[in-house]
């Protein structure tokens, strides 16, 4: 699928316009990347949405009861023969618990708070995207439905706001994510699964505690650490059809309370990443045997706790492939990512619940370091373009039903 001839120049123009607003869409990245906030509820951001929707005069605000979301519409006045369509536009606003080393003018001023995954970047880039939408109200029939989210960083905003009715009356959904490691103009997509599952566990080895000098007297946890990371590597590398990947990761080990006393208990912590249902509920079980095997060989009591969070994230493929021809339209390069990556994303519920799509927009910048990195830095001129993209997307989505 490819942008009509006819649609090149009108394409172009849209970037012409968001570029004009380059100057704006980076000052709010910059006061969004200074005061960062985590997980549901984001006062400050939340205020300062509203504020610049409130300036652009988008047609209807609604803010989430159970978080600090924000919804907008915006209502277009052109005529249409059939029924009107919505498409929704989304992005995440929330942060991360990391102490920033970047030196920047506008580096995060809240300790141990950062904006190391570009929710500032997604945010600062829809409100250039709703500017331009809210100009061009004239020429499209339907809506275009902003979503602003808290919580997608392990707390399941998508989740919620879908509950508070977010997704109501949508005829799909869009998302794009900043990615500071990939050249910047490049858009990454592919279709079917894109992001995997991510669920979380916790596993507590119980023995009998005693004095370090008599070890032979206590049912020692410790040594059943070591075993329980090997044999979820063997169970990841060994018994996993590499087609349907998954990942095993132990990420925090906590016993003991002093040189000279055996704990009585050790506990570890981790996360499983997983590309399918059928391997989400193996990996789940294998984590169960290990544990189990491994306490029964060293006299031990195990408990085993897995928390499901997000499920696997699917693009559908009209979607992507719309996505695909618009980026171009756009003049992004646009490249198909070979397999899914093992990170996880709440937009997973909304493709659930309606058809669409999320990529990845490259802003790669000298110096910055990858998502999540205390260093992540982006190249903030692709932010006016991934606002020519969001507009682009919701004026070819309403303009041609047969986009779905």
């Amino acid at each position: 699928m490819s942008v009509p001839s006819s649609e090149v120049a009108a394409l172009a123009q849209l970037g012409s316009e968001t570029a004009a607003l380059g100057d704006r869409i980076v000052g709010n990245r910059r006061r969004l990347h200074e005061y960062p906030e985590l997980g549901l509820l984001l006062p400050r951001t939340q205020a300062m949405v509203l504020e610049e929707l409130a300036r652009i005069g988008v047609d209807a605000i609604r803010e989430g009861t159970g978080l600090s979301s924000v919804v907008a519409d915006i209502v277009g006045t052109a005529s249409t023969n059939g029924a009107a369509r919505c498409v929704a536009l989304r992005a995440d606003m929330d942060a991360l618990p990391l102490v920033e080393r970047n030196e920047l003018p506008f580096v995060s001023k809240i300790s141990g708070c950062m904006h190391a995954c570009g929710h500032d970047a997604h945010t600062a880039m829809l409100l250039g995207a709703a500017e331009v939408l809210v100009r061009r109200r004239s020429e499209f029939a339907g809506t275009v439905r902003l979503l602003f989210q808290p919580g997608e960083e392990g707390y399941g905003g998508a989740r919620i706001m879908i509950e508070e009715g977010a997704l109501v009356g949508v005829d799909a959904v869009f998302a794009l994510h900043i990615d500071s490691s990939t050249p910047a103009g490049v858009l990454l997509l592919r279709s079917g699964t894109i992001m995997a599952s991510a669920d979380t566990f916790g596993v507590i080895f119980r023995g009998a505690g005693g004095h370090a000098s008599m070890p032979h007297l206590t049912r020692d946890p410790i040594p059943a650490i070591g075993p329980f990371v090997d044999g979820l590597s063997h169970a990841a590398a060994r018994e996993t059809d590499p087609d349907d990947r998954v990942v095993l990761s132990v990420t925090q080990v906590s016993a003991g309370s002093t040189f000279n006393i055996v704990p009585p208990a050790a506990e570890c912590y981790g996360t499983i990443r997983t590309l399918s249902r059928r391997g989400r509920t193996l990996a789940h079980e294998r984590l169960r045997r290990v544990a189990a095997g491994v306490a029964a060989s060293h006299g031990l009591d195990v408990e085993v706790n897995i928390y499901e969070l997000y499920p696997p994230t699917v693009n559908h493929d009209a979607a992507t492939e719309f996505f695909a021809a618009t980026a171009e339209g756009v003049g992004l390069g646009v490249v198909r990512m070979p397999s899914p990556m093992m990170g996880a994303e709440d937009f997973s519920y909304m493709v659930e619940a309606v058809p669409g799509a999320i990529a990845f927009l490259g802003a790669r910048t000298e110096g910055g370091g990858p998502l999540h990195s205390d260093l992540m830095k982006i190249d903030e001129s692709m932010l006016a373009r991934g606002s020519a993209l969001h507009a682009a997307m919701a004026l070819r989505f309403l303009a041609q039903p047969s986009a779905r």
